[in-house]
């Protein structure tokens, strides 16, 4: 007799269930109540409320805060075709925003809960492709991803990038290198709004590029006409060349701590012809500020970009006050009616609570701030409805008086 394979369960504890059966994907530890069937790490399992109604299908982590990935809110199992499905899903969206996948075309092709993926990542630069993995459940089946990149996007190589802190928050054992094909070019060549960038895959921020910030740079670039602009946090030269190739600006002076980004900014100024009008500053950004306002500098725009300010809860009042902080030192250097493009990527920092930070700025400066547009990524950096999460960047470009 042929014996039927049982899914193991997850059993929520009473009055839990509400936020899964409205399609959140993280059930967290403390929300359940029992596990029945032993699952291995990585094993699919089905997630039950406190009564025994299913709820949805995903996969178990013992190791991590976040105990089970919700995949599917069908009783349906999540196998090889499941997951092909889900990739040709996000793919479809990118195809839909970019009808040229040229050479020269870097995009995100797979973010996460955004695209009902949990835990996996996939960004495209030209002929090559840059995957994250975020999830030892999803790292298990990376052959399954790989596989499927190859077959539909045939790409010259795909490289593997591993987020820091990831072997603690997962318990998975991945490291930085080539899983298929060729190894990137150092640098390689994207196009941007018409600017051309040397990207680092292998060893640059993230996975070589802020593909997020695409739409936000070509926006404020359409205002810098004839501005000095600053650019702090400036990484590769993202916003400063966007200002001084689109927008004409006169001078950009950008801020980056990193040695290597800001070889990589020079170069980038130089391929664009406008190295001339770049000054480069290798510093802290907050004692760059402090030092530019020590040498009685000012400024028509500026742009404040930095990095994730706190990963987590417990580091939330720690990135307000260094969110104020930065803003306050910025302000200072603005001129009357100058334009302030100010960014936070902290995730757990919300809109809400960055606007009320900008609101605390002005009163301190004693100035008063317009929002003219309240902005976020570009649009292959979606949002779920279901995982607020997702809705990460917050882009504020506004008027100080």
């Amino acid at each position: 007799m042929s014996s039927t394979f049982v899914v193991p369960e997850v059993r929520l504890k009473p009055r839990k269930a509400l936020p899964f059966f409205s399609r959140h994907p993280w059930v967290y530890a403390g929300a359940i109540a029992d596990v029945f069937g032993e699952p291995e790490p990585g094993a699919e399992v089905t997630l039950q409320s406190a009564e025994g109604n299913f709820i949805a299908r995903g996969l178990y982590n013992p190791h991590s805060k976040v105990r089970v990935r919700l995949y599917a809110w069908q009783d349906v199992p999540l196998d090889d075709d499941f997951w092909a499905a889900r990739f040709d899903e996000a793919l479809d969206l990118r195809r839909r925003l970019f009808t040229d996948f040229s050479p020269n075309t870097a995009c995100r092709l797979v973010y996460s809960e955004a695209d009902r993926l949990s835990g996996v990542i996939v960004d495209r630069f030209g002929e090559w492709l840059i995957v994250q993995f975020t999830s030892l459940a999803i790292a298990q089946r990376r052959e399954v991803a790989f596989a499927w990149l190859r077959d539909r996007l045939q790409p010259r190589g795909i490289y593997l990038r591993t987020e820091k802190g990831i072997r603690s928050l997962e318990g998975l054992d991945l490291h930085d290198g080539l899983v298929w094909g060729e190894p990137p070019p150092r640098p390689l060549f994207i196009t941007e709004n018409g600017v051309r960038y040397g990207v680092d895959l292998t060893e640059g921020q993230k996975t070589g590029f802020y593909l997020d910030q695409r739409e936000n740079r070509a926006a404020l670039a359409r205002l810098c006409h004839g501005q000095r602009v600053l650019d702090v946090f400036c990484y590769s030269g993202g916003f400063a060349l966007n200002c001084l190739v689109n927008g004409g600006a006169t001078e950009v002076v950008a801020v980056d701590g990193s040695e290597a980004a800001i070889r990589l900014a020079q170069h980038n100024a130089e391929l664009n012809g406008v190295a001339e009008r770049l000054r480069l500053m290798r510093e802290d950004g907050f004692r760059a500020l402090e030092q530019l306002a020590a040498a009685g500098e000012r400024f028509s725009v500026i742009v404040l970009d930095p990095p994730k300010l706190a990963r987590h809860r417990e580091g939330l009042e720690a990135a307000l006050r260094g969110y104020f902080s930065l803003n306050r030192l910025a302000i200072d250097l603005l001129e009357p009616g100058g334009l302030l493009m100010t960014c936070s990527c902290s995730g757990i920092v919300s809109h809400e609570l960055f606007v009320d930070t900008l609101a605390r700025v002005g009163l301190d400066a004693n100035r008063h701030i317009q929002i003219l547009e309240a902005r976020g990524p570009g649009p292959d950096h979606p949002a779920s409805i279901h995982c607020l999460e997702t809705d990460y960047l917050k882009c504020y470009l506004c008027r100080v008086v």
